[in-house]
């Protein structure tokens, strides 16, 4: 009986081992990724009917909002985004604009890994304001605004037509963020 038991476990291991042995080789895929191409960079000043002028990179698509005169909704064309600007004559606190502004960045703090801020002062031009950079799978990576303290005010925020995977798009964020700081330097009034 203990003869005919080993034999059953020797016959059981020797089935096994030869049912899992795969006569194929396995080899590995290498590293991928993806080949993204840029617009070429080049830019033109953009004179805006509501007062104010920047250097607009070409592959910025500028179109007004229909309801909304002085809104503007410029596609990052291949870039597959939005920016949505809004320029408000303001009327009250330049306070209530700008906390409304962090409060709209606020809202993304349950996403974002992190939120750096890049402050503009451009004494001379009366050009002051903030560039809000979101990491993380969030909505909006980028949130700015910019006012001459004391009438004017634009805010901007970019949205892309995808699922936000920070780590997929942070190409073109770091792409897209060169232009926004292209845009706060050069906006003057008008």
């Amino acid at each position: 009986m203990l003869k005919l038991r080993s034999f059953g476990f020797v016959l059981l291991g020797l089935i096994a081992f030869t049912s899992c042995n795969d006569q194929r080789n396995f080899v590995p895929k290498p590293s991928t990724f993806l080949e993204l191409t840029f617009p070429k960079r080049t830019y033109e000043i953009h004179t805006d009917s509501c007062g104010y002028t920047f250097n607009k990179p070409s592959y910025f698509n500028i179109k007004d909002v229909q309801g909304s005169p002085c809104n503007r909704d410029i596609e990052l064309s291949t870039l597959n985004g939005t920016l949505h600007l809004t320029r408000i004559d303001m009327d009250t606190s330049i306070g209530v604009y700008i906390n409304y502004a962090i409060d709209k960045v606020g809202e993304h703090k349950v996403k974002a890994s992190a939120i750096h801020d890049t402050s503009f002062i451009r004494s001379d031009a009366r050009v002051f304001g903030t560039l809000f950079e979101l990491q993380g799978n969030v909505a909006s990576p980028f949130q700015f605004y910019v006012t001459d303290s004391v009438s004017r005010f634009i805010s901007g925020v970019i949205y892309f037509n995808t699922h936000p995977n920070y780590d997929s798009i942070k190409p073109t964020l770091d792409f897209v963020k060169h232009d926004l700081y292209e845009f706060i330097n050069t906006l003057e009034w008008k």
